[in-house]
């Protein structure tokens, strides 16, 4: 996996990691040769490896390994010594491809980093959340490989939505409740799969640490920057993946790619930040370059956006997708996102600079307001696309246009689905329905946030939710029956604070 230069491989689909343009898939015998066998090391050494190399998250945070592993260990301490641990394999956005080239390709390589913390901290199973069937089938058959000897493994297939890959949602996925956001703040590393301390990280995050601990620290340390050192892997264009060290010109890495920086490089994927032409001149591929232009690599994904195609209507449809990604958790992402993607078609119809005003505004309402990171993410795509294409906003608001058509050259699914949403309070299920469904849900308050505005007992009837004398919910868990779901779900929504959220 470590290279010296950086290597590219693409097929169509793409589907090929760099180095593996000669095979497929590499099961087990081909695993073990091109590798070798895993060292087995103790937690201790595992934090060393880990802080020697600086290790990071591949998922987006970039939050350091080391870190995560010592936070498990001391929480696994006070609950008995138990814990588990979690593969994020649900690379939920349609711009990214590198964990699914390693999970197709070498799937031995994540399971190996994975085990190799599992038994350095003691976990009971490794559980490994995907979204893709082809990509399920190929770790099922890794599984099935490496035979019942050491920690448990299991793999398990979860809805392919963009907020399922959130670590609360995945931990969801895995245990058998709807894969969303958890609406609270909730450490894995306290409390994650089967409520155990869990030591939870992306795919690349486990393969890069099956590389390291088989190379040891030095000679992982010889490629890459000093202060970054080793390779990361990115998904360009939405087609091509690629390994490289770290310190590589960004220019470089479009170039192998057969592309030019065009209008402007998006880095970090849809969550992620619009690069100006003069800043990618300037910019390789480190944390400390992307910081001074206020942009991180997160899940690696690099996206060109040609001269040829309008930068407002690619905006326009991957706003529109975000919004039908919605948990519908939470006003500010269930109603304030698609406001924030009509808004930005009003600008494109040539709505003049009150729709420009109206974009700005619905994006200051949506940020730092919503159950999970997804409304803060798509208000801060907006904002970099309208700090990185100002002429073409006012262009289009104007009336006037940029003359150029939408190519769609920013990946999204053929078809993208909202969620099934909740019914509203008049659209009750016919009563066959409702006897036929499972368990009675139940409403939560999270103490943490509430702050006793009442709204919620103006919403729904004494039976479900009363006050307490000191203005607060008396109880933290309320039985929702069926037909009193919609007033539950307008009462999370209509919460101030974002204190309540529904649960099977």
């Amino acid at each position: 996996m470590i290279k010296t230069k950086p290597r590219l491989a693409c097929v169509d689909p793409p589907r090929l990691l760099a180095g593996l343009d000669e095979a497929y898939r590499l099961d087990r015998v081909g695993h073990l040769t091109v590798h070798g066998t895993m060292p087995a090391l103790r937690a201790d050494e595992l934090v060393a490896l880990a802080e020697n190399i600086d290790l990071r998250g591949r998922g987006g945070a970039g939050f350091p390994f080391a870190k995560k592993v010592s936070a498990v260990v001391e929480a696994a301490g006070r609950a008995g010594g138990r814990c588990n641990v979690v593969v994020n394999g649900s690379e939920g956005e349609p711009s990214c491809l590198k964990d699914t080239a390693l999970l197709l390709h070498t799937p031995h390589l994540v399971i190996d980093g994975a085990t190799l913390a599992a038994e350095a901290i003691g976990a009971e199973e490794v559980a490994i959340a995907v979204h893709r069937a082809d990509v399920e089938e190929s770790l099922s058959a890794a599984i099935a490989e490496r035979g019942p000897s050491g920690v448990p493994v299991s793999v398990t297939l979860t809805p392919d939505r963009f907020v399922a890959g959130e670590g609360g949602a995945v931990i969801n996925g895995i245990s058998g409740a709807p894969a969303i956001p958890n609406g609270r703040k909730i450490r894995s590393s306290e409390n994650g799969l089967g409520g155990l301390p869990t030591l939870l990280s992306n795919t690349e995050t486990y393969a890069q640490l099956a590389v390291a601990a088989r190379m040891g620290a030095l000679p992982y340390r010889s490629v890459g920057l000093p202060t970054e050192p080793g390779t990361t892997l990115l998904t360009v264009g939405g087609k091509y993946v690629m390994e490289t060290p770290t310190g590589v010109p960004l220019t470089y890495v479009l170039e192998l790619c057969g592309l030019t920086p065009g209008q402007g490089v998006l880095v970090g994927g849809y969550h992620g930040k619009w690069l100006d032409p003069k800043s990618i001149n300037a910019t390789t591929i480190s944390r400390e370059s992307m910081k001074k232009y206020g942009a991180r690599l997160g899940a690696g994904a690099v996206l060109p956006i040609p001269e040829d195609t309008c930068p407002l209507g690619e905006t326009a449809r991957v706003a529109r997708w975000l919004a039908a990604e919605t948990a519908g958790q939470c006003g500010p992402c269930f109603i304030g996102l698609p406001a924030l993607a009509d808004a930005i078609g009003q600008v494109e119809r040539g709505g003049g600079q009150s729709a420009i005003d109206n974009v700005r505004a619905y994006i200051n309402s949506v940020r730092k307001r919503g159950a999970c990171s997804h409304p803060d993410g798509t208000a801060g795509f907006v904002t970099t696309a309208l700090d990185a294409f100002p002429e073409e906003f006012e262009s289009h608001a104007r009336g006037a246009g940029c003359g150029r058509p939408t190519m769609g050259v920013l990946p999204l699914p053929e078809e993208s689905q909202p969620l099934a949403l909740p019914p509203g309070p008049t659209a009750a299920p016919p009563r066959g329905e409702r006897q036929q469904r499972g368990p009675m849900e139940k409403l939560l308050v999270d103490w943490s946030l509430c702050q006793g505005h009442g709204l919620c007992a103006d919403i729904l009837p004494p039976e479900v939710l009363t006050l307490g004398i000191d203005g607060y919910p008396s109880s933290a868990r309320m039985d929702v029956p069926r037909q009193l779901r919609g007033q539950a779900v307008r009462a999370v929504r209509r919460c101030p604070a974002l204190a309540l959220r529904i649960e099977e």
